[in-house]
């Protein structure tokens, strides 16, 4: 059996070639397809264990609105693939439910260590779940659901957005830092990846905040790191 199979969705043939000898080469099996339509497809049919996906693509369908269709109705690890590192691409792939993003040139070992990091957070999320529940003043977590309230009001976090916030409810009223956030989250590979943190932390404030601008539940510690305010049960 493979290791897992895992679906590209890429426009460029030699690159296509490139990906899939690399993952195949260490027991992976692969697909590829370079329509985005087809992709989405392709995800309902052949349910892969995760996707490797180009953001641009020669297609009427780019590689964010494949993210945004899949999220529709699947979980699966979004790894996107692009040519520039902007932050607005960086912010705009992780709204629609990227998992991690790849730059180009990427070497093989990269690849790999992307791949086998989002692969075993996914799996860990699946096997770690339980019955309990986290509250923290007016919001609720239910870990088996993966159910987030506030108010009893019900906001959607992508998968990665749930990871960060359980973290921090794990640890309420207790400065975690940086490297500790990101490697609890994203694995040892990212400790050093503040953008990714900064960018989700922004996002869970958008969501979770009454005013976001002036966060009373995710506190910054400058310079140090990110902690989760609760108030103490009376």
């Amino acid at each position: 059996m493979p290791e897992a199979r895992i679906l590209i969705v890429e426009d460029e043939p030699k690159l296509v070639r490139l990906i899939s000898e690399v993952l195949t080469a260490v027991g992976f099996a692969t697909l590829s397809t370079a329509r985005g339509e087809r992709a989405v497809e392709m995800v309902a049919l052949e349910q892969p264990d995760l996707i490797v996906l180009d953001v641009l693509l020669a297609d009427q369908m780019d590689g964010f609105e494949v993210a945004r269709r899949v999220r529709e109705f699947s979980s699966l690890p979004i790894i996107m693939l692009t040519a520039k590192a902007r932050e607005s691409d960086l912010l705009r792939g992780f709204e629609v439910g990227a998992d991690d993003y790849l730059t180009k040139p990427f070497s093989s070992k990269e690849l790999l260590a992307r791949v086998r990091a989002v692969l075993k957070r996914s799996r860990q999320e699946v096997t770690g779940q339980t019955e309990a529940e986290i509250s923290c003043g007016p919001l609720r977590i239910e870990l088996a659901r993966r159910r987030v309230t506030r108010d009893g009001q019900e906001i959607h976090l992508t998968r990665t957005e749930y990871n960060l916030l359980h973290e921090l409810a794990s640890h309420p009223n207790q400065v975690l830092l940086h490297e500790q956030l990101l490697t609890a989250v994203w694995g040892v590979e990212y400790r050093n990846d503040l953008d990714y943190l900064r960018a989700y932390i922004r996002y869970l404030r958008h969501k979770l905040e009454p005013d976001p601008a002036n966060p009373c539940l995710i506190v910054t510690s400058s310079g140090v790191g990110y902690m989760l305010e609760c108030p103490e049960e009376v």
